[in-house]
């Protein structure tokens, strides 16, 4: 069970909580009947069909686990994946004991979708699921926040003054550490604040710092620290990037103005761009646990990081990508002429800057993991 204070900001679990965020989503069924179709696509038939299962998937769940079980993980996902990729692959769960909760950090693309494509993958290899770490930017209005929370999610509060987010950000990797080791529960957090939209994947030391601080008043060493929530790395490779124009159009004009205000509901409009269009293929590989004696968050994040490169799954967009930007043939075999073409052709129509920074995007695994593999 959780524990009640942290009950303003974690899943529903069961019991009354869960019960009633049920009634309140199926009392909605107009906006599951949207979800449906943002899932489904033009095809009425299976928008409805679709529907059917939300509706008597829902009315048969009695916490978040059979929730991502049998409604995420039996036809929300797989329904996704069958429409908008051509392929979904996983590795490294053969490095997860059942009856243990890990920390899964990993890089960060797509809003919703990487966890639950991890849920996805773990639920396939008869693994146990995870909680997962949202920003409450994304809770447009109580029915969001309802599924978000029946589906395992953990609400992360951003618009705080600087001291109350101090606070809640220690709250917050109490629950984590909490979870991992008293309860055996997984959790899924982002390696940093927001999407990686360059394409490089690189953790910030303070979510590492923040676990810490959480426990150190219970005179637990760092090393130790590190060792009890048994962190994985995760590498999230998408073959094309649902939202990759649009994420270089946000990041130029905040290079060129400084600055960039989000308009209202533009990250739900990213997770429907997320949902729909089309992604290839999609590889998660989960690294090794971290069983280390690491001194400090730095030493901690460096490791995150080079697992998460080098496992990193590199599709021909990405060879195509770095050939193009550094004017080489070094991965030709990679991809053919007419490929190279057709992938080029979806971004001539963009400003130049806007260009160079989307491909760049795409480049930047290749370079990273080249990086690593140097290093060796």
């Amino acid at each position: 069970m959780i524990d009640d204070k942290y009950k303003d900001f974690s899943p529903y679990d069961e019991g009354k909580d869960f019960e009633d965020a049920k009634k309140r989503l199926l009392d909605k069924r107009e906006y599951l009947g949207v979800l449906a179709y943002l899932i489904a696509g033009n095809d009425l038939k299976g928008v409805s069909s679709l529907l059917e299962s939300f509706i008597a998937g829902i009315e048969k769940v009695h916490n978040y686990s059979e929730f991502q079980e049998k409604v995420t993980g039996g036809f929300f996902i797989p329904t996704v994946v069958k429409n908008s990729t051509t392929g979904f692959s996983f590795s490294g769960a053969e490095k997860i004991d059942s009856n243990k909760g890990y920390l899964y950090i990993s890089n960060h693309r797509d809003i919703i979708l990487d966890c639950m494509l991890l849920d996805y993958g773990l639920l396939m290899n008869n693994k146990p699921l995870v909680e997962m770490a949202v920003g409450d930017n994304l809770m447009a209005n109580q029915f969001v926040e309802d599924l978000f929370r029946i589906n395992g999610g953990i609400i992360i509060r951003r618009e705080l003054p600087i001291r109350e987010k101090y606070l809640e950000s220690i709250r917050v990797s109490e629950y984590f550490v909490n979870a991992v080791k008293n309860r055996h529960v997984s959790i899924w957090v982002a390696q940093k604040s927001g999407r990686s939209k360059d394409g490089i994947d690189n953790t910030q030391p303070a979510i590492i710092k923040m676990l810490y601080l959480s426990q150190k008043n219970q005179g637990v060493s760092f090393s130790d620290l590190i060792k009890s929530v048994n962190i994985v790395p995760v590498s999230i490779s998408y073959q094309y990037d649902p939202n990759d124009i649009n994420k270089g159009r946000e990041e130029t004009i905040k290079t060129e103005a400084g600055s960039y205000s989000k308009k209202r509901y533009e990250d739900i409009i990213s997770m429907v761009r997320g949902l729909r269009r089309e992604k290839g293929k999609i590889h998660i590989a989960l690294g090794d646990v971290l069983s280390g004696d690491y001194q400090n968050a730095d030493e901690v994040a460096r490791e995150i990081d080079r697992q998460i490169h080098l496992n990193y799954r590199l599709f021909d967009t990405n060879y195509m990508a770095y050939d193009y930007l550094e004017h080489s043939e070094r991965f030709k075999g990679e991809y053919s002429d007419k490929e190279l073409k057709e992938f080029l052709s979806q971004y001539h129509h963009l400003a130049p800057k806007v260009r160079e920074y989307v491909l760049n995007a795409y480049a930047n695994p290749v370079r990273m993991k080249l990086k690593e593999e140097e290093s060796v």
